[in-house]
């Protein structure tokens, strides 16, 4: 079970922080309004009301101690700057910051936080790809052009098998790393095994050639 501060309970705060308490994390939360804290005290581990500007108050949280601390504040800039200074001179080890515009990033960047988040953008670039490619129902960016993708297999692959379905130039671009079927997984699966309707595919590959492969698995 990790350790997790979200500070800025707005809408992007709140939703990461419940999921984290759903995933069985521990998550303390922290906004300077006591209305949000008393909506979210009873679905939280902990939750704190805090000027997250004032560093005394956030030396009293702990937050050296967390595993992780996301500074989630929304359109106040200057209150997400401030509030970072401190968390990186009260020596938060892994600091992660939500952006609002280029140059928050750009500055953030020069702070030394740990990770930048878009959520809007990449939000919007997730769901573009998957009006693109409607067959694909979640992926994983791994950097370097490589992605990790989840595919329903349509009919069309009924029968097949994997080494025919994912025949790419130069051969074994895309590897399969498993496949779902009815709760069973099979890792690894070999270029023989054959494909059934809805069977959930994993696959591994640069962007690229998945892109090319994307037509024939419809």
């Amino acid at each position: 079970m990790g350790q997790f501060a979200v500070i800025g309970l707005g809408r992007f705060g709140s939703a990461t922080s419940l999921e984290l308490m759903r995933l069985g994390h521990s998550v303390l939360g922290v906004d300077a309004d006591s209305r949000v804290i008393d909506q979210m005290a009873d679905r939280l581990t902990r939750a704190a009301i805090a000027d997250v500007t004032d560093r005394d108050a956030l030396a009293e949280l702990g937050l050296p101690e967390y595993d992780v601390v996301l500074v989630a504040i929304g359109e106040d800039l200057q209150a997400s700057l401030v509030c970072t200074v401190h968390l990186k001179a009260l020596g938060v080890k892994v600091l992660w910051v939500k952006a609002s515009s280029r140059a928050h990033h750009l500055i953030l960047a020069k702070l030394g936080a740990n990770r930048i988040i878009h959520p809007e953008d990449e939000m919007g670039i997730r769901i573009a790809q998957v009006l693109s490619y409607p067959m694909v129902n979640d992926y994983i960016s791994l950097g370097n052009g490589d992605f990790v993708v989840e595919i329903e297999a349509s009919a069309q692959l009924d029968g097949r098998t994997l080494g025919d379905a994912l025949t790419t130039d130069p051969p074994g671009a895309i590897h399969a790393l498993a496949v779902k079927r009815k709760g069973e997984t099979t890792v690894h699966p070999t270029d023989q095994f054959v494909v059934r309707t809805k069977d959930t595919l994993i696959l591994f590959g640069p962007l690229h050639y998945l892109k090319n492969a994307a037509p024939k698995l419809r």
